[in-house]
């Protein structure tokens, strides 16, 4: 069975796991190629070897990453910081974040994030009127 296609064991997490194979895919990368963009824009160092990041996507025993190399994950798969934090948090730890059924209230909060305060306030007053 090649490594791509090792099956993960039935009562482990891979959360972290399935974010980095699907983002690789969708971003049509290479362990190589995705390490290399694995930067932490705090330190602007490459966090994460793709020998680590082939060991984690084929489901196979790894370090849990720190948080500089949560930032180079977030970084590298060009995805918010909180996605990959809270993969990990779920693979490594146990713990599962849940804001909505749907996963709405959680898009909705990223989206929020990226707005000003004037149009956070603006969203707030229309949030009103839907739920008085």
């Amino acid at each position: 069975m090649a490594a791509e296609e090792r099956a993960p064991h039935h009562d482990a997490r891979y959360q972290l796991a399935d974010l980095v194979r699907a983002r690789k895919a969708e971003l049509d990368l290479s362990y190589e190629k995705l390490a290399v963009r694995c930067v932490d824009p705090e330190t602007g160092t490459q966090t994460v070897k793709s020998s680590w990041l082939h060991r984690l996507a084929t489901y196979l025993p790894v370090q849990a990453p720190d948080l500089p190399a949560l930032r180079g994950l977030a970084a590298g798969l060009d995805v918010p910081l909180g996605r990959v934090q809270d993969a990990a948090g779920a693979q490594f730890f146990g713990i599962d974040v849940v804001w909505s059924a749907s996963g709405d209230a959680r898009a909705l909060v990223e989206r929020a994030d990226r707005m000003t305060a004037e149009q956070r306030e603006q969203l707030m007053r229309l949030l009103d009127t839907f739920t008085q």
